[in-house]
């Protein structure tokens, strides 16, 4: 049996992971040739939330130099990384006002029970 605790710790640590990597290619933006990763939150064995990462090899824009030299670009688009910044930081509150619910309740009960 999974316990809520042990579901919210682990969804906690998911969305760390998925924010983490979207931060991680925000600041790779302005970098030539890199290669951002996706983060997506699937179910493990125990129905638990993991995080699987992947790189996208898709090439970034091609840019000619002054000197005639070509130069690629990131594949990084700041437009599809800060909503997925913004779906980690809800689903980040969500973990911890569960948590926040778990422990008053359990508060209450020992209440109840002393």
């Amino acid at each position: 049996m999974i316990s809520g605790v042990s579901s919210s710790l682990s969804g906690l640590f998911a969305f760390t992971k998925k924010l983490s990597n979207a931060a991680n290619n925000v600041a790779n933006v302005n970098t030539d040739e890199y290669k951002k990763t996706t983060a997506t939150i699937v179910e493990d064995k125990n129905s638990l939330p993991r995080v699987n990462i992947d790189r996208l090899d898709t090439p970034g824009s091609i840019v000619q130099e002054t000197d005639g030299t070509m130069r690629e670009l990131s594949n990084v688009e700041l437009a599809e990384e800060f909503p997925q910044m913004m779906i980690s930081q809800r689903g980040y509150e969500a973990n911890i006002k569960a948590l926040q619910i778990q422990n008053e309740t359990i508060g209450s009960l020992l209440d109840i029970i002393g």
